[in-house]
């Protein structure tokens, strides 16, 4: 409360004595009545000294309100002004059920609920608007008769259902709507922390209740329907395979009234849980996915819509790989339609030696002890930041530290900050260690107050909310230089990751002669054989490089105390200081592993010498010189018009070898009979795997129910003996004699050929410097050409669309005069 005097108008025994002063009370609003502190979010530490500063400003005139407020003032515009070049928002655990059960058949809606399915409001599945516990679907009873639809979807949590859901389905039966109520049954309310649901109800029970509520028509769905066999299900009740989702849902739709779907798949995370603690079995089968075979289609991510299948950046292009670290065994990718899917069991994910043997056995140096900080004498308070990806264990480093402070005899507060994080999402953990509490007056790091910085995620310590944390001059920094996929990959396959934006804004947010990078996950994983070991080796490599004081007598005792995983956090921890101290020694010990690749070709002659060795092996010498001779006429032309332009001809070396080679029987049988092929297993998985493929040979006849596709088989071992002899048939591709270059398929593959070079004649003989670009556009077309069967088809489809306008435009026919516009269409 502020008081200004107004103008003396009696004495002190006056009636009007009341009225000397004139209050103004602020609070939420300063004198104008504008907000002091937004009303809409969390309030950090910064944003309330800068108003704290800016209020005591106009009292006292004072140097240090001063220049604190001039900070803060700075600060805040500096964070304003910040965009990062890209967010990680939460998504979807892998192999989560709702992945599938949040979908709605074309031209449906459905209403979100509470829980981590409300998720699918953001992911284009017409999942619109929420309500309270209990309120699910009901809008749509005051919606039904002012609109032509005729049917919603409403999707319930099983946890909801119980606690007060029900009453929601009671109102719709009693308002007579239609409407299909998806009962998401997973077994755990996940959202927080995985504990039973209230009254644990079953599938049985639930279906029961259903019907005596007049429900009219009551389908389960599950992921192990033979489960049912033995089961007493209530008359009229159905089971169905989980793959039956949108036959069931557009017969539901077509019902009259209230109908239910309960979807009976237990939660991803929770299956982690149970499987870790032995209460679960741990299924003895992955997947791998051949990424020579692989044509980076994004059919698998469209099917499971799963995080876990993640980019693999090749010289062939952007292709797809498992992470065996995060993937939760749900299978759904095998429906990608590809054959590039290898099924592996009798194996784990490969550990080298460091990770599993005696680190005294290995001949390492033993590690010379760093140089501590000692914040007694040089801080009041040392603040550590530490960004990760919800659901890898980052919290965890935070719990070490702040344990590891008490045992020194500090003082220490660690604040988590998670949100939506536990599903993949940005984590932020605020470490601040002192001499004495009364010094850690905040739990958050105050603005631009952060010493240390350990970025085990690189895009979250490049986010809004962390970038207000550090400051140039103040921040040491450990950066995990591999760059985790956003989940925006699942649904744009071609995402540009902004990798190196977002290591330039660290630079800029981070001190340079302590700013630390390493490969820390693709280190962690090829040692340990697991990628969530990149937290506690990011904290390793920290400790090592003097950038946390504390005594690594009390890291120890507190990671025994943590009591998980204790001998491999120890050893991932000793790795991490190795890493710091000789990182040439621990990539000695990495030979033969996935992260000891050959670098990619990049220049022009690189290319077109890596695309006649691939030409060659899949045909023969004839089909490369055909090659060469086309992409050395197209560089030549190019040279003539831009003398230092490379880009038309790069195109052409690349995208006319995509299309000569196209992934016939014969080519991917070759593929999977290459030495190059049993080499990457080695390098993923420990142990003796057996081996079967998921394909669907065209010659094989059926089709799959749910998606109306040829149907996928699995093949066991034998398939490879007959994929050798088929590899070498290949001289038979384009005769007489070739049976499967008599399909559609094969016919369309050929006739892009002939396309493509009919194209490059058209621009070989009007090439200027003016319509280089549109060259450009034209020459990689081929790229957009991804894919097997009816997938790439799909995709030959739209690309022929684009290439007629491109054409059009090239011969002055009209159309856009933006080249970037005709390719986005």
């Amino acid at each position: 409360t502020t008081s200004r005097p107004t103008r003396q108008l009696g004495g002190t025994g006056s009636p009007m004595a009341a009225q000397r002063c004139r209050f103004s009370q602020v609070g939420k609003h300063d004198e104008r009545d504008q907000w002091l502190l937004p009303p809409e979010n969390d309030l950090n530490v910064g944003m309330i000294a800068h108003v704290i500063a800016g209020r005591l400003s106009k009292q006292i005139k004072n140097d240090d309100i001063q220049a604190k407020l001039d900070y803060f003032s700075e600060r805040r515009r500096g964070v304003e002004g910040y965009t990062p070049a890209i967010n990680r928002v939460p998504y979807f655990c892998s192999g989560c059920p709702h992945n599938s059960s949040t979908r709605v058949p074309e031209g449906s809606r459905a209403m979100a609920g509470i829980g981590c399915h409300i998720m699918a409001i953001h992911m284009e599945r017409d999942n619109e608007t929420f309500t309270q516990m209990g309120g699910e679907g009901v809008p749509w009873v005051g919606q039904a008769p002012f609109t032509k639809r005729k049917h919603m979807f409403a999707n319930l949590g099983d946890g909801t259902y119980a606690h007060s859901g029900s009453l929601a389905i009671r109102q719709s039966v009693a308002a007579g709507v239609n409407i299909t109520y998806k009962i998401l049954y997973n077994d755990a309310v996940a959202m927080t922390g995985g504990q039973e649901a209230e009254g644990q109800l079953t599938v049985p029970q639930i279906a029961e209740q259903l019907l005596a509520e007049r429900v009219k028509k009551v389908v389960i769905l599950s992921e192990k329907p033979q489960d049912y066999a033995l089961i007493k299900l209530p008359e009229g009740v159905t089971v169905r395979d989980r793959s039956m989702l949108m036959t069931t849902q557009e017969d539901m739709r077509e019902t009259e009234g209230v109908t239910a779907i309960i979807y009976d798949q237990t939660c991803a995370a929770e299956k982690r849980r149970r499987r870790k603690r032995g209460k679960l079995a741990d299924p003895d089968k992955r997947i791998f996915i051949n990424d020579a075979v692989c044509e980076g289609c994004g059919d698998c991510s469209v099917q499971s819509n799963c995080v876990s299948v993640e980019p693999l950046e090749t010289e062939f292009g952007r292709k797809r790989q498992i992470n065996q670290s995060s993937c939760n065994k749900d299978y759904s990718c095998v429906k990608g339609f590809c054959p590039s899917f290898v099924t592996v069991r009798g194996a784990t994910p490969r550990k080298s030696k460091a990770g599993v043997g005696a680190v005294e056995g290995l001949g390492l140096p033993d590690l010379p002890e760093p140089t501590i900080p000692d914040f007694d004498a040089e801080f009041d308070d040392y603040n550590i930041l530490v960004t990760g990806i919800g659901g890898t264990g980052v919290l965890t480093v935070g719990a070490v530290l702040g344990m590891a402070a008490h045992l020194d005899g500090k003082a220490s507060s660690v604040l988590d900050m998670t949100g939506l994080a536990q599903k993949g999402g940005a984590v932020l953990s605020h470490v601040r260690l002192a001499a004495s509490p009364e010094t850690l007056r905040s739990p958050r790091i105050v603005t631009g107050r952060a010493h240390t910085l350990l970025a085990c995620d690189s895009i979250v310590a490049a986010g809004k909310d962390a970038s207000d944390i550090m400051r140039a001059d103040r921040t040491a920094a450990v950066i995990n230089s591999h760059l985790t996929p956003v989940a925006d990959f699942v649904r744009n396959k071609d995402i540009d990751f902004q990798q190196g934006a977002v290591q330039r804004q660290l630079d800029e947010l981070t001190r340079e002669d302590a700013r630390h990078r390493i490969p820390a996950q693709e280190l962690a994983s090829a040692l340990m054989g697991d990628s969530i070991a990149t937290n506690t080796f990011v904290m390793g490599y920290a400790w090592q490089k003097g950038l946390i004081p504390l005594t690594y007598a009390s890291i120890e005792a507190a990671i025994r105390l943590n009591g998980v995983a204790i001998e491999t956090n120890l050893r991932t921890f000793f790795w991490g200081r190795m890493a710091a101290h000789d990182i040439d020694a621990v990539l000695a010990l990495l030979k033969g592993s996935r992260m000891d690749s050959a670098d990619l070709p990049t220049s022009l002659e690189e290319i077109i010498a890596s695309r006649r060795a691939h030409l060659t092996a899949y045909q023969n010498v004839g089909l490369a010189n055909r090659y060469e001779a086309l992409v050395r006429r197209v560089a030549e032309a190019e040279k003539a018009v831009a003398p230092n332009s490379e880009d038309l001809a790069e195109a052409a070396a690349r995208y006319y070898a995509k299309v000569l080679a196209y992934k016939d029987e014969y080519e991917v049988a070759r593929l999977y009979s290459a030495p190059e092929f049993r080499e990457k297993l080695k390098a993923t998985f420990d142990g003796k795997p057996r081996l079967s493929l998921n394909l669907a040979p065209p010659l094989l006849p059926g089709k799959d129910p749910a998606t109306g596709r040829p149907k996928k088989r699995e093949f066991g071992p034998w398939i490879f003996t007959a994929l050798k002899l088929m590899a070498g048939l290949r001289g038979l591709r384009g005769t007489a004699f070739d049976i499967f270059g008599m399909t559609a398929e094969r016919k369309m593959e050929r006739g892009l050929i002939k396309s493509y070079e009919a194209d490059m004649e058209t621009i070989l003989s009007g090439l200027t410097a003016e319509n280089l670009p549109l060259a450009v556009e034209i020459a990689t077309l081929p790229d957009a050409i991804r894919g097997f069967g009816p997938v790439k088809e799909a995709n030959a489809h739209e690309t022929a669309e684009r290439r007629a306008a491109l054409l059009d435009q090239w011969h002055g026919k009209g159309g856009t005069t933006d080249v970037h516009a005709v390719a986005a269409e």
